[in-house]
């Protein structure tokens, strides 16, 4: 008779237990197809791997998915990395964005994750949204501090720093780099930001860094990636690249092409937004009114 009780209680705590859920990580970035950019995208994912069973990395980038493909080193769309997670039985998806600000690409990047739920209706259990790097003054507080503890050491107390972002004129993007140029200006006068698209650009920056007095500038993109930008709109040898125009005003460029997905700092400030991110794409609720 116990034996009888005993299975009849575990058939009905059977029942009342939901089907096992299986967690996935989905990290997005731009990407990039430059082999000397990988690091940081490696590093990046090497840090969830070490927290996560299962992770996927897919690019947003059409060109760069393409060109990536043609050489025999495909990366997943946001599409098809999310497919193929459902595929492997991941129920519960938790979504990194990498890009650094909550601008135009991180809402394309929820716009494409809302059309996949809506084709695939009842997939996922749960798709949470990690905010990207900076959604906060405490997390910007931590990049500025991270950064500037990235600087090389030979660096010169008189030596200035121009780091490069992206930027974009569309959504708030430009609002967060003026707030992130000013937070690094004010932390280190001889530190600035600039942006390659936005207000913010380098014209801004070139004649204060002439007036500041410096001799040396060193070169450091504000990007996950040390990329094609950095590469050539930053360090490049053409006329118009921003360490040929230091040249010309007389002074010594010093790149350093460190990408922000090789700080470990940074790394961390992504996993903090995975780990907190409460913003479930699957299980939003129509408001009252």
């Amino acid at each position: 008779m116990k034996k009888l009780v005993a299975f009849a209680l575990a058939c009905v705590l059977f029942a009342a237990v939901p089907a096992f859920a299986r967690t996935g990580v989905l990290l997005v970035a731009f990407g990039t197809s430059m082999d000397t950019a990988r690091p940081a995208i490696d590093a990046i994912e090497r840090d969830y791997k070490a927290a996560n069973d299962t992770v996927l990395m897919a690019f947003t980038s059409d060109i760069i998915r393409k060109k990536l493909a043609r050489e025999g080193k495909p990366v997943l769309s946001v599409n098809a990395a999310m497919n193929k997670l459902a595929e492997d039985g991941v129920t519960e998806l938790r979504i990194q964005s990498l890009h650094i600000a909550p601008a135009e690409e991180y809402a394309q990047l929820e716009r494409m994750v809302v059309k996949n739920i809506v084709k695939h209706p009842g997939r996922f259990q749960s798709v949470k949204v990690g905010y990207p790097l900076l959604v906060s003054s405490a997390d910007l507080d931590a990049v500025v501090d991270a950064v500037l503890a990235s600087l090389p050491k030979d660096r010169r107390p008189d030596d200035a720093v121009v780091l490069m972002g992206h930027g974009n004129d569309r959504g708030p993007g430009d609002l967060i780099m003026a707030a992130a140029a000013n937070a690094f200006h004010a932390k280190d006068p001889h530190v600035w930001l600039a942006t390659v698209e936005g207000a913010n650009g380098f014209d801004n920056v070139l004649p204060r860094l002439k007036a500041s007095g410096a001799k040396r500038v060193w070169l450091q993109p504000f990007m996950i990636v040390a990329g094609d930008h950095a590469n050539n709109d930053l360090a490049g040898p053409e006329e118009d690249s921003w360490a040929s125009r230091i040249k010309a005003e007389g002074m010594t460029p010093m790149p350093h092409l460190k990408g922000l997905g090789e700080i470990k700092a940074v790394r961390g400030l992504f996993l903090s937004h995975t780990e907190n991110a409460v913003i479930d794409l699957v299980n939003t609720k129509k408001s009252d009114d």
